[in-house]
């Protein structure tokens, strides 16, 4: 019992990221019982903060900006997309049922049946998510917490364009890692491009929390603004955020960049969700096809190539393991989104 208080004391001298980390873990565990097990419990929190902290982050290779001329010519085609928060979180503080570095290694190598997937919350088990994955370009990861943003993308397409945003504002236990968006462009074909964002917005509903993901949203849209005027988009993530609660401006955002939510589209008559009074959130693993999530993907076109969207899905039993148990603390979601070129277009 003195060593473990010797060592509460030690660790308790690192500013205050183990209270927020315990945060975490409170938020969706049950409190043991008893001041040695919550001692214990602390110490062992506090040891994985620790041993993130040791990991470095990694470089992220610098993609050139070379067009890939050997691809094939073509003016139309098919993309199976999925994005996913994997609950990459270190397993003391995961949320998810499921054993991590098995569950995660599951994640990569069900996702190959997709063309691009964007994942987040990819942290201390990218080598697991890679070890069974067969897409021929996925960016690097950063590290595990806190180091790294969590987002990575894996495509079947060569990813030729590639940057790591952070948010400029942040929320408790959000501002442990520098979680933000990444911005990909992606070469279809010989003269086909288009731009593809991952995004992890801040989580929760509580006043604070809100106003972060406002000025997320934000900086989100004016980077596209900026970046991706005129082009065509993809926008797949976590955005935490739902049509419905009043104080999210998502629908602002969806508005303003003239995007198609592919539920909204497919699977809601194309109706936007009013707000509603005193709304309440389902969790991320509630979600069907007939309501809305937290989870979305975005598309947009341009003058020169259009997309066609088609069959939405929640892919419940292709992410859970042999007990029927969910192999993240989120549903995936897919969607099937063809395109077209209407007019050459010169990248």
């Amino acid at each position: 019992m003195i060593i473990e208080l010797m060592l509460v004391e030690y660790l308790w001298s690192e500013q205050n990221i183990q209270s927020m980390l315990l945060d975490l873990l409170f938020e969706k565990k049950i409190r043991p019982k008893g001041f040695r097990k919550i001692v214990i419990l602390f110490i062992c929190a506090s040891a994985g903060v620790m041993l993130g902290f040791k990991l470095k982050p990694k470089q992220q290779p610098k993609f050139s900006n070379s067009v890939y001329a050997a691809m094939p010519e073509a003016t139309y085609g098919k993309l199976n997309l999925l994005t996913y928060n994997i609950a990459g979180l270190p397993e003391l503080i995961s949320s998810a049922v499921t054993e991590r570095s098995s569950s995660i290694t599951s994640i990569g190598n069900r996702i190959n049946a997709f063309d691009i997937v964007n994942v987040q919350e990819d942290f201390n088990y990218n080598k697991f998510l890679y070890s069974e994955n067969k897409h021929s370009y996925r960016t690097a990861n950063m590290g595990g917490v806190p180091f790294g943003d969590g987002l990575s993308t894996l495509s079947k397409y060569p990813i030729v364009e590639f940057e790591r945003i952070s948010w400029t504002d942040c929320n408790g236990a959000d501002c442990l890692t520098p979680k933000g968006f990444s911005y990909a462009r992606i070469q279809l074909a010989k003269a086909v491009f288009i731009d593809v964002y991952n995004v992890h917005a801040t989580a929760q509903d509580d006043q604070n929390a809100t106003i972060a993901r406002q000025k997320n949203i934000n900086q989100l849209k004016a980077y596209i603004k900026k970046y991706s005027a005129g082009r065509p988009l993809l926008i797949m993530g976590d955005f935490n955020a739902h049509y419905a609660y009043e104080l999210d401006n998502i629908g602002s955002f969806q508005k303003d960049l003239g995007l198609v939510d592919a539920w909204v589209s497919l699977r809601n008559k194309g109706d936007i969700p009013a707000h509603q009074a005193n709304f309440e959130a389902k969790t991320a693993l509630e979600l069907t096809e007939d309501c809305e999530g937290i989870d979305k993907i975005y598309y947009r076109n341009d003058h020169h190539l259009l997309f066609e969207a088609k069959n939405y899905q929640v892919q419940k039993k292709l992410f859970q393991n042999e007990k029927g148990q969910d192999l993240s603390d989120h549903c995936a979601v897919s969607l099937q989104l063809g395109w077209r070129i209407v007019k050459p277009s010169v990248q």
